[in-house]
């Protein structure tokens, strides 16, 4: 156990390494720079900010620089916001992201789980049809074409919510809503042919045959096992949610990470385009490793690389 996650843990640094070997790579491959956008600058005021930022250093040694900060915890100042860093614009950014990433994934589960669990159980009747139907829209319709609807409906018709912005609790519902419709779906469709599979296994039949109520069937012995696909989609999807979703908060005008990350594009800020894709892959990485955790948990009968 313990060599299979020191096995992992490695493995996880090394796909780390890759990442930002590839980003670093061909953030400086495109043409111009972060400050060729500007109003053209003579000669000598460029080669003084060149100088300033040490982009004018080979690149070699700009990635051994980069890697010896980036050790520290040290992400390197923004080219484009003046006096901030990098570590300043993330620890500004997450939490609001995080904050509605966690009610849009708490969404997620508490409706996915039990639409899927209800499918399965009515299947081919009523309730099943109408789990698939919303599943089928939920995963077909945009994230966007769904925020603008809940804006229209909520927000300019019934005017019971507010339609951008951010600060009181009202104002995570809508996007939260807006964030969460695709992996509810998602993860509807997946519990239900995941619960499908499990009833149709032996020991369900043997726990229907000596009596043993419906519901507690879907408790006690088949949610555990259904689970394992519904695990494995959720890890990758936290951690895309947790950083923040460029379409969503630029709808509802939110200040969180996602925004950063795309204007940072915009500008060839290379320091915040590295150190948000540091920041997405660390978390990335980490939930995958947490779902393999979950795996053990959730069925014994899986076990680490290497063991018998």
């Amino acid at each position: 156990m313990f060599k299979s996650i020191v096995g992992r843990i490695l493995s996880m640094l090394l796909v780390l390494w890759v990442i930002i070997t590839v980003t670093f790579v061909l953030m400086h491959a495109i043409p111009g720079g972060p400050f060729t956008a500007e109003k053209a600058l003579p000669e000598a005021v460029m080669k003084n900010i060149e100088a300033r930022y040490r982009l004018n250093d080979p690149l070699p040694k700009q990635y051994a620089d980069y890697w010896a900060n980036l050790l520290r915890g040290d992400l390197g100042p923004s080219f484009k916001y003046e006096s901030r860093s990098v570590n300043e614009i993330i620890a500004e950014g997450f939490p609001v992201s995080a904050e509605l990433g966690l009610v849009a994934v708490t969404l997620s589960v508490l409706i996915g789980i039990p639409a899927g669990m209800a499918g399965a159980l009515y299947q081919n009747r009523w309730p099943d049809h109408l789990v698939m139907l919303l599943a089928t829209v939920g995963i077909s319709v945009p994230s966007f074409i769904l925020a603008t609807l809940l804006i229209f409906c909520f927000a300019l018709w019934l005017r019971i919510l507010p339609a951008a912005m951010w600060g009181s609790p009202e104002y995570v519902i809508l996007p939260a809503l807006a964030l969460a419709g695709m992996p509810t779906a998602f993860i509807a469709r997946l519990t239900r042919s995941s619960m499908l599979e499990v009833l149709a296994q032996d020991y369900i039949r043997t726990a229907r045959a000596k009596g043993i109520a419906p519901f507690t069937i879907l408790w006690r012995h088949a949610l555990k096992n259904a689970l394992l696909p519904v695990v494995t989609y959720l890890g990758p999807m936290i951690a895309a949610i947790f950083t923040g979703s460029f379409v969503i908060e630029s709808i509802f005008a939110i200040p969180g990470l996602g925004r950063h990350f795309v204007t940072s594009i915009y500008n060839r800020d290379y320091t915040v385009i590295l150190g948000i894709t540091v920041f997405y892959s660390a978390l990335l990485v980490l939930m995958n490793f947490l779902v393999d955790l979950a795996y053990l948990w959730l069925d014994p009968r899986i076990k680490p690389e290497g063991e018998d």
